[in-house]
């Protein structure tokens, strides 16, 4: 079987998925949708603290899913096509630490979907999006029902009802990504988001994703209910005790240094 997805995780707990089919420019095809889900699934490990995912090739995030796979589908085979894409997109929101998408080139169709399914994203500037399936005869579906929540009713039904394209800056502003950077700063900014997210407690990291999650889904009341059940939890981690003290000792000392007379 080829390898459609690779994935490896460093020392400090950070994996990095690659789609690596450049040839198709990382289209979402049946193998290589079965093969992400069954990687994505597997991201489970204590020692996990952040996921990178992003496309082989320069050229492309994610274009689309496979239009050739698709064109002679009839209803069923529609149905199971379009559920794996969910599944794809599903599994990088079920991870249970941060995600980055890694965003460079083409990212359409389904690649804004499963963009949109991850934590934060950062795109080079030679980087597009849109969404053009209205332009094929079929509905954005799936994941596309994060857009709203992303970039509002008015930009999404933009995307969704012309199927135009826009460029990574004009994406930016819409906040459909959270960064757009020349293609030479891509990793550098990646890698600060890194650093942020490595700093912090790692249980409460993985406690505060959880909750955002949450908070998509539930009704305001119970999120906030979710949110001080959440709370209490916390307060029993020992890493909330040794932060909190660290902290606190920091502030002494920085108190105590400022009450000193200069020179």
């Amino acid at each position: 079987m080829n390898t459609l997805i690779t994935c490896q995780q460093d020392a400090r707990g950070v994996a990095r998925v690659t789609l690596n089919h450049p040839e198709k420019l990382n289209s979402l095809s049946v193998a290589l949708m079965r093969q992400l889900i069954d990687t994505l699934n597997q991201l489970r490990s204590d020692d996990l603290r952040a996921v990178v995912i992003t496309g082989a090739g320069g050229k492309a995030f994610i274009c689309g899913a496979n239009v050739d796979e698709m064109a002679g589908a009839d209803a069923t085979a529609a149905r199971e096509f379009i559920t794996l894409v969910h599944q794809c997109c599903d599994a990088a929101r079920r991870i249970p630490v941060p995600t980055i998408a890694r965003i460079e080139g083409y990212t359409i169709g389904a690649g804004v979907e499963f963009a949109a399914a991850c934590d934060m994203r950062v795109a080079s500037n030679e980087s597009v999006f849109s969404m053009p399936e209205v332009r094929l005869g079929i509905p954005s579906v799936v994941e596309a029902v994060l857009l709203p929540g992303l970039i509002g009713w008015g930009k999404t039904r933009r995307l969704l009802l012309t199927g135009e394209s826009i460029n990574a800056q004009e994406a930016m502003s819409w906040g459909l990504v959270e960064m757009a950077v020349d293609r030479e700063r891509l990793d550098e900014v990646v890698e600060h988001l890194l650093n942020e997210i490595l700093a912090n407690a790692p249980k409460a990291v993985r406690l505060q994703k959880q909750l955002i999650d949450s908070w998509v889904e539930r009704p305001m009341h119970e999120s906030i209910s979710a949110s001080i059940d959440a709370f209490a939890q916390a307060c029993t981690q020992p890493e909330r005790g040794e932060r909190m003290q660290a902290h606190i000792a920091a502030r002494k000392a920085a108190k105590q240094a400022a009450k000193k007379p200069k020179d």
